[in-house]
């Protein structure tokens, strides 16, 4: 299970500070915070249930490379002409890109299986068989 374990910076990360007093600074967040995940484990398989939500599964990528499974999309921002003309008096939703990778070594990746509905993408991530060499006794000449 530890596979799955998402790569990501922990919390009490120096630099995170500095992160915090920019966006304190010059008024919020300017990009997507990372989606949030639940992992099962049902024996055979883990199931990846992924929050998705504003996104359409065209914006959705799922890229493999080595052992490493990147989940990415990215909001494309709408015409500004049409923006403008309608007068915003605060402006609260995002555009921007997200990505979450996670590390695959124990899944057979040749056979994972995606869906997306209703703002969740589901991964069905099947686990490599293990090879147990078969017992036998040598004999001793």
């Amino acid at each position: 299970m530890f596979d799955l374990i998402p790569f990501e910076h922990r919390n009490n990360d120096l630099f995170r500070y500095f992160d915090d007093m920019e966006r304190a600074f010059f008024g919020g967040n300017t990009d997507i915070a990372p989606c949030k995940t639940d992992i099962l484990d049902e024996g055979n398989r883990f199931v990846l249930k992924a929050d998705l939500p504003g996104f359409k599964k065209e914006d959705i990528h799922l890229d493999i490379e080595g052992d490493r499974l990147t989940i990415s999309a990215e909001h494309s921002e709408e015409n500004k002409t049409e923006d403008q003309k309608n007068n915003f008096i605060r402006r609260e939703r995002r555009y921007g890109s997200m990505s979450r990778s996670f590390d695959i070594s124990s899944i057979d990746a040749d056979h994972i299986e995606a869906k997306f509905e209703n703002g969740v993408l589901e991964l069905d991530l099947p686990k490599k068989q293990e090879t147990v060499p078969a017992n036998h006794r040598i004999e001793i000449q």
